[in-house]
């Protein structure tokens, strides 16, 4: 007897009003928290939602069972944006069983005081889990970007559901650019498992026709401009050729200087990404800083010390594991500045790490003399691509 293909629906809730991501990452377009309902003979339940909407998750879910009562809760990441719905997914269906790795358990315990001993099926790589028309085979992904997380492989539809590996910034229906969000969600959530996410990225199937992630839109067709844009975030290897220039000015006379140095790479052809610390995006300044092959730091010496929105991107590049740019520096100080000192010992810290000459020092306002480094270093950057 032929079994009958199986029944793959979104039951996934939107929130396109959110306007910080994880309470940081600035939104334009809100958030999904993608869910799957996986009707064949069994049907299986691809984790819930954020505590907001699990109420309207569990009417999606009910209308799409059509009747029926759910056999599995896979669970495939524990952040509460997604596994907010457990507990009130089993007590509404207590013959369903859970199916999670054994991480996973001790962190139901930990949220809902209950790890459903008598009711779970623990999982690992290459471990299946039959729908009855198709096969879930699961595959361990710790540390991308919790250490609990897993993906599961639909064998005979080829979809890979990804939990937070390539996902995105914004709903599914947003028309814009995969590229730019989905690289400021990467760095900003995955970027500093570089080395987990390599070594997913070689277990996965080579036949996979589609990609579900967690969040944003589902990857369908060629997949290889994804696939290959993971492998080059994830070996920390610039995207492409350009400049990124990340600046604090409290006076507007740093920001003068950046906007001369940009100015000139621009005219002699280069990509320039400029932000200002105080009040743009961090979290695109970082995206774009793993972007590029050089980045440029201007900033104000303050109390001797950096000037406190760059000390704490320059602990964020650290953190994310920023590693193998070059980098020309830029300061500024009224009698003793030390910012650029301050920020090499901070640059020192990471993974080769070229610093260009010259520093550019400031004294107050722009001057002949650092006119004249400016340029200096103007050239530097545009001779030094590697």
């Amino acid at each position: 007897m032929v079994k009958k293909p199986i029944a793959i629906r979104y039951i996934g809730v939107e929130d396109p009003s959110l306007d910080l991501f994880e309470a940081q990452y600035p939104l334009k377009h809100g958030m999904s928290y993608n869910s799957y309902l996986l009707s064949g003979e069994k049907i299986a339940v691809l984790d819930t939602a954020d505590a907001r909407f699990v109420p309207a998750w569990l009417a999606g879910l009910e209308n799409g069972l059509q009747g029926r009562t759910p056999d599995y809760l896979v669970v495939q990441h524990m952040e509460p944006d997604h596994s907010s719905g457990i507990r009130t997914f089993m007590e509404r269906y207590p013959s369903a069983r859970v199916v999670a790795g054994a991480k996973a358990f001790s962190m139901m315990r930990q949220f809902f005081g209950e790890e459903y001993a008598d009711r779970r099926i623990q999982v690992s790589t290459g471990d299946t889990l039959d729908l009855g028309g198709d096969t879930l085979t699961f595959l361990s992904a710790p540390m991308v970007h919790w250490p609990e997380v897993i993906m599961s492989y639909l064998t005979g539809a080829r979809i890979l559901f990804s939990a937070d590996a390539f996902g995105k910034f914004g709903v599914p229906e947003t028309r814009e650019d995969w590229d730019d969000e989905a690289r400021r969600y990467y760095f900003g959530i995955v970027g500093k498992y570089g080395a987990q996410v390599q070594n997913v990225l070689k277990n996965l199937p080579a036949d996979i026709a589609a990609i579900c992630p967690l969040h944003g839109p589902a990857l369908e067709g060629d997949l290889s401009h994804y696939l290959n844009l993971y492998s080059v975030w994830s070996s920390y290897r610039p995207e492409s050729e350009g400049v990124t220039v990340a600046y604090t000015s409290v006076y507007g006379h740093t920001q003068k200087a950046v906007e001369a140095l940009a100015e000139s790479l621009r005219r002699a052809g280069e990509n320039v990404a400029v932000y200002d610390l105080c009040r743009d995006d961090a979290s695109a300044a970082l995206a774009d800083a793993f972007r590029y092959d050089r980045l440029v730091l201007a900033t104000t010496t303050y109390n001797m010390e950096i000037f406190p929105p760059m000390r704490t991107f320059l602990g964020t590049l650290a953190e994310h594991g920023y590693r193998d740019r070059t980098v020309g520096l830029i300061e500024n100080g009224s009698w003793a500045p030390a910012a650029a000192r301050k920020m090499m010992e901070s640059l020192n810290q990471m993974k080769d790490i070229r610093i260009l000459e010259p520093v550019v020092t400031i004294r107050s306002a722009l001057s002949g003399d650092s006119q004249t480094q400016l340029e200096a270093l103007s050239r530097a950057l545009r001779t030094s691509k590697k």
